[in-house]
């Protein structure tokens, strides 16, 4: 296992991240502590969950997992944003709220700060002053050692950091973006932001649903499956370019002779802007072939031919054309 430094912090983490959405749903408490004592003996020191992963039940089993353990060897992210309750006010990156849910997630995971704690969407409601003065005042607390954000765009982030310079505020150290090879809008305006201004980034859905496995293509479905049986995930990879994409990128493993897990988490992993990809699983079966990415080095020439599997974002401007040449 190798090991980078998250943006300016000076934290070392493991270049995967064991993201534990199955804690308590798909995953019950055995099965996740496989999971756990597998990615803790690969090395992996970086876990990632959140307040509403399976009702809190995700906190609460990864927070048990790390008593086993030794919580002064790991690098734990949480988030808030969405409703824990049926409280009007139980959702939201406003003040109340914030402060709220920190507390209660510092209770399920059964310590006494987060080393990062994700905004876990943007919030059209509350001034972004408001909840970075919020942020601010946990860090100065000691309940939180860093902010972080996730799923916000890029003005978002960029706005952000703003104020926080302005107002002398603590900034967003760590990013969660969506990034795999079917999904590459992070590519146009969010990782060239990130390299800029030196943050860390942990990406989600690196095997895009389960469509890059190779269990998907344009006339192949498995039975079950995220793309199959939750409908926010259909809809997310419903259009058939990314079924064409999947056939290719399948096609090259096998070519290759890699298998396409290990593959596609290895692609996010060679991008130079990403800190590591968050990776996961219902069953340790299933983590395996990602951990297996770890010790994947991708070289640059590997990585342009898997590029070329899918279509390249346009840049930010929507002007890709060599312009300088004409003013000279």
């Amino acid at each position: 296992m190798n090991y980078t430094t998250v943006g300016r912090t000076g934290i070392k983490v493991s270049n995967l991240c064991l993201g534990t959405m199955s804690f308590g749903g798909d995953a019950d408490k055995e099965t996740a502590r496989e999971m756990f004592r597998a990615s803790r003996e690969a090395g992996i020191n970086f876990f990632d969950t959140a307040n509403v992963y399976n009702g809190g039940k995700s906190e609460e089993i990864l927070g048990e997992l790390i008593a086993e353990d030794n919580r002064d060897e790991i690098i734990l992210t949480s988030k808030m944003f969405y409703p824990m309750s049926e409280d009007i006010n139980a959702m939201g990156a406003n003040r109340r709220n914030i402060i709220r849910e920190v507390e209660n997630s510092l209770q399920r995971l059964g310590t006494d700060y987060i080393d990062f704690y994700f905004v876990h969407m943007f919030d059209q409601n509350t001034p972004i002053e408001e909840t970075l003065a919020a942020l601010d005042q946990l860090q100065q607390d000691g309940k939180i050692l860093y902010p972080a954000v996730s799923n916000w765009a890029a003005w978002q982030i960029a706005t952000s950091l703003g104020i926080s310079a302005k107002e002398s505020l603590a900034r967003f150290e760590l990013i969660q973006p969506m990034y795999n090879l079917v999904k590459r809008q992070a590519e146009t305006e969010i990782l060239p932001l990130a390299e800029a201004h030196n943050l860390g980034v942990i990406s989600y859905s690196p095997l895009g649903g389960g469509l890059l496995t190779g269990k998907y293509g344009v006339d192949k479905k498995p039975a079950k499956g995220r793309l199959v049986d939750q409908k926010r995930y259909s809809a997310r990879y419903h259009d058939q370019i990314n079924y064409q994409v999947a056939d290719r990128f399948t096609k090259y493993a096998a070519e290759k002779d890699i298998n396409p897990v290990t593959l596609a988490v290895a692609w996010v992993k060679s991008n130079p802007a990403i800190t590591a990809p968050i990776i996961g699983g219902r069953n340790l079966e299933q983590l395996k072939d990602s951990l297996a990415a770890a010790e994947f080095e991708m070289s640059a020439e590997m990585r342009k031919e898997i590029s070329n599997l899918s279509p390249t974002p346009a840049p930010a401007t929507d002007r890709g054309e060599v312009l300088f040449d004409e003013f000279e």
